[in-house]
């Protein structure tokens, strides 16, 4: 499985990219024909909170993308939401 992670607008902290990583790999390990997981931060409004934007899209050869974007305190917070509908939309996929 590849992840890409691409960060708009500021610099991703290495913490940031392990744990992108790891929950990645968790969802990879229940759902094994996943090919690429791309992930996309981006602050939206500055100084605000309920800022940090993640939008996820997963790949899985022979099916359509799924994609999850989620806005949220912290980014941390954002991908595990994210994560969290992606699971859903791929469990629904598994029942078919």
């Amino acid at each position: 499985m590849d992840t890409r992670i691409q960060s708009i607008h500021f610099d991703i902290a290495d913490s940031l990219t392990a744990f992108i990583n790891k929950k990645a790999e968790r969802l990879a390990r229940r759902y094994p024909d996943i090919a690429a997981v791309d992930v996309t931060l981006k602050v939206v409004k500055p100084e605000t909170s309920m800022n940090k934007e993640a939008l996820l899209k997963i790949t899985i050869p022979g099916h359509e993308d799924y994609v999850a974007g989620k806005i949220a305190d912290t980014f941390e917070e954002a991908v595990d939401l994210a994560l969290e509908a992606l699971d859903r939309q791929l469990e629904k996929r598994k029942g078919k």
